[in-house]
């Protein structure tokens, strides 16, 4: 127990889910579903491209659609699901944080970033979060539920939305460095990709606009509130709605979709063996178990070597190469050592598996903790580099308006 809370909550409490919307079926099911209400079965693609390739989530707004139809096919497939409370934008405008409104009143944030040659949205799972990890805003507030596949989708298609209308800032015709370490950025550079370049397996799946349309989220990165394996059925749900060809789904790459965990061994187990190549990250945050257990309270459950042979695993069955996350805390995990123990059981496994994002630690209401010294943290960076481990300090976006790694907390 921390706080009078158990210290890990696997399972979401039994609550009501959101009534089924089109985000929520099979494009099969789809069709079982207008043909239940004596419809064509056409009628499911067309509701289908308007959501996934024109973001419309209005039905009076899908004007090839008969008008005694609006109302019954808005009530069957499109059901209210996100309200926007409030959003905050950086100074700069290149970063929008949203702050939802679920159905039952639940609350939940999403993070829409622009980056040079691609915009990344960072998604929830859950309501709260049940791995209760202590520097970590949302793990503090406990887990309320699961977020259900169409919830996770709409977050998506509601920033699609705002880009389509503007309300992201435009890109800047530069060059700042900022894009190599962007959020989910790995999904390119590393795997020899070429930021910006159009992705087969979606029109402009490598590029800020799709093919003769608008621009739109390129990059998904479920690193918002919840820990995503622990709602593991939903969120390979979502994932196969962002990369189903449209207007099935959103036809994105699956390597520019990136799932995160603090380590659920037998999830990211079943992760590899889906067939879907996302990119994978492990919130590792400390090497050794005796810290490490202090500070993410599911290394009880499951040691650092665990979790780090299942991101190993990962790699030897997809090929995909595999990120390690890493919080660096000041007088915590950011020491020396540490820096050389991490490199020893990464090199163990072999090379040219893994790369490490050391993130300063991002600041959060009533915590004693802060982010590493610079100097400190350029040493644990170069001890990692000299030991041949691919390292890059992530860029953090959105702090000043708390929609950095590690703040998300839903406040109303």
């Amino acid at each position: 127990m921390r706080d009078g809370r158990p210290l890990l909550n696997f399972k979401s409490p039994r609550v009501t889910q959101p009534q089924q919307h089109l985000a929520d079926m099979t494009m099969d099911e789809r069709v079982a579903a207008v043909t239940e209400m004596g419809l064509p079965a056409f009628r499911a693609k067309q509701l289908s491209t308007h959501y996934f390739t024109r973001y419309h989530t209005d039905v009076e707004s899908m004007t090839d659609l008969p008008k005694d139809l609006r109302t019954p096919l808005q009530e069957r497939f499109f059901p209210p699901l996100l309200t926007e409370v409030r959003r905050l934008t950086t100074t700069n405008g290149d970063t929008i944080k949203f702050l939802w409104r679920l159905f039952d009143g639940a609350l939940v944030e999403s993070v829409l970033m622009r980056y040079r040659n691609r915009i990344t949205l960072c998604v929830s799972s859950q309501c709260g979060c049940g791995m209760n990890c202590p520097f970590c805003a949302t793990g503090q507030q406990g887990l309320t539920r699961n977020m259900s596949t169409a919830e996770i989708v709409e977050q998506v298609i509601r920033a699609n939305q705002a880009i389509a209308a503007g309300e992201l800032a435009p890109a800047k015709a530069n060059t700042d460095a900022d894009d190599e370490v962007a959020l989910g950025a790995e999904a390119d550079e590393e795997q020899g990709e070429t930021p910006g370049e159009t992705d087969s397996t979606g029109p402009g799946a490598g590029t800020a606009a799709s093919a003769g349309g608008p621009e739109r989220v390129t990059n998904i990165v479920f690193m918002g509130m919840g820990e995503p394996l622990a709602n593991y059925k939903r969120v390979m749900n979502a994932v196969r709605r962002f990369v189903a060809p449209a207007p099935e789904g959103l036809g994105m790459s699956a390597r520019r979709i990136t799932v995160s965990t603090v380590g659920l061994v037998p999830g990211i187990n079943k992760l590899a063996a889906e067939d879907i190549p996302v990119t994978f990250a492990l919130s590792l945050h400390a090497p050794d178990d005796e810290l490490r257990d202090e500070m993410i309270p599911v290394n009880t459950r499951w040691k650092a070597d665990e979790a780090i042979d299942a991101a190993y695993n990962y790699y030897k069955v997809t090929g995909r190469r595999v990120s390690i996350e890493y919080a660096l805390i000041k007088d915590m995990n950011d020491h020396a050592w540490r820096a050389d123990l991490l490199a020893k059981k990464l090199i163990a496994r072999g090379r040219g598996w893994v790369h490490v994002n050391p993130i300063p630690l991002n600041p959060t209401p009533g915590s004693v903790w802060t982010a590493s010294d610079p100097a400190v943290a350029d040493e644990f960076v170069r001890r990692l580099v000299d030991a041949g481990v691919p390292t890059t300090i992530r860029d953090t976006r959105g702090s000043d308006i708390d929609g950095a790694c590690g703040q998300l907390a839903a406040a109303d």
